[in-house]
């Protein structure tokens, strides 16, 4: 394969929902920083890749070196440096504090007038990650299953996500996750993102793979096959680790 950087989306792709990634996952992602450069785009923020990525990796510097990590579905963007053994913030697109509680206030109003309002959440229900404004229906720590549950067609997400977007039309207003709604800065997304990494790192689209579990339209991984970049769209990491194993074999 002809490629320099291999990208993907977090949950539901390298790993159930909120989940750490499995012992293979782990094995593939170390097979495959081997012989390429690798960046983890999603919208959690970056304790939520260190805790489901980072830390079950087993990966020394001379591997973390290569891993870009892209919390918040692109509005930020760390490196290892192995001077210091710690991940180093390159760029964040912070929201104003007059933005994020705009939005807070939409997203909840919204959620209470669509009666999504959790009243025994596990967790934070709207979470303010500095550049990007989360909703999670069930709680940041809702376990996968009920997740999985509350919204299976999609159609709750996109009520909100449409409530929210028409009383923001100044900002960018996704479906995330499963359970989720982020908001972040005008024009920011995943490509958005990728754009941006391509830039730093000298890259151009057909240097790049991305894999993902919501390439279709309105789907959070949409903007980056929108914006030109090959992908892959895969069905959890089951699926997703086979895929690796198959680059891996035919890498130069």
């Amino acid at each position: 394969m002809q490629r320099r950087l291999i990208a993907f989306d977090l949950d539901g792709t390298l790993a159930v929902t909120k989940s750490a990634i499995s012992d293979a996952m782990s094995v593939r992602l170390r097979d495959l920083l081997a012989r390429y450069e690798v960046c983890i785009i999603s919208g959690g923020a970056f304790e939520q890749f260190d805790k489901q990525v980072i830390e079950h990796l087993g990966a020394g510097p001379e591997l973390l070196v290569k891993l870009h990590i892209m919390p918040t579905s692109g509005t930020r963007y760390l490196r290892f440096d192995p001077a210091t053994s710690q991940w180093v913030v390159q760029y964040s697109e912070d929201l104003t504090p007059q933005q994020r509680a705009r939005i807070i206030d939409v997203l909840t109003e919204g959620a209470k007038s669509l009666g999504y309002w959790e009243t025994d959440p596990h967790g934070e229900i709207v979470e303010d990650r500095g550049s990007q404004i989360t909703y999670s229906a069930l709680g940041q720590q809702a376990p996968p299953d009920a997740k999985y549950a509350w919204d299976a067609d999609g159609e709750k997400k996109e009520a909100l996500r449409s409530y929210a977007a028409q009383r923001l039309t100044d900002l960018e207003v996704h479906a995330g996750g499963t359970t989720s709604i982020d908001v972040t800065g005008p024009g920011i997304d995943k490509a958005y993102g990728m754009n941006k990494l391509m830039a730093i790192l000298g890259l151009s689209k057909p240097d790049i793979l991305f894999m993902g579990d919501k390439l279709e339209p309105g789907g959070n991984d949409y903007p980056v096959k929108a914006l030109g970049i090959d992908t892959i769209a895969v069905d959890g990491w089951e699926q997703c680790a086979i895929v690796i194993q198959a680059i891996v074999a035919v890498a130069p």
